[in-house]
């Protein structure tokens, strides 16, 4: 899968989050929205990187850029993964892991030098025309949330 560039369309979706509520990418059509990718509800790096969005989510609110979460995970561990960190941004399921192909956030990666096939922790900047503004894959989960409010400033 090709990975997405500054400037090229961000694909379109509608996927459930944490309380069954559709959420569509269009939705967000006349602002910006930020959207990550993550392998899994309450492992230590998703953890980690959920905590530190949460955290600077203030910052992200204050730049008109709300955030977003997406893996594989049910609705169920989704709500249980909220309701544990206390996490104030919606978290979506991509059960087919669809979305997250036409991402390029899903598919063959090194894990302990070993190839595996699985979600590549990747984040998009999407902006208010609904194109990438900036992508980031492979990402390190601890220090991720910074270095995106960062690149907002």
């Amino acid at each position: 899968m090709a990975k997405l560039q500054p400037g090229d369309p961000a694909p379109q979706f509608t996927l459930p989050d944490q309380d069954g509520k559709d959420v569509s990418l269009s939705d967000f059509k006349t602002q910006k929205v930020l959207v990550y990718f993550y392998p899994k509800d309450d492992t230590p790096g998703c953890t980690r990187e959920a905590c530190q969005f949460n955290d600077n989510l203030q910052a992200f609110q204050q730049a008109r850029v709300p955030v977003i979460g997406i893996s594989a995970d049910s609705a169920a561990s989704h709500v249980k993964f909220r309701n544990k960190y206390g996490l104030q941004f919606p978290l979506l399921t991509d059960a087919s892991r669809q979305v997250m192909e036409q991402f390029g956030a899903y598919g063959e990666k090194m894990m302990y030098g070993k190839p595996v096939t699985g979600v590549i922790r990747s984040t998009f900047l999407i902006d208010a025309s609904g194109n990438i503004e900036k992508a980031w894959y492979n990402v390190k989960a601890d220090g991720h949330a910074a270095q995106v409010l960062s690149a907002l400033n």
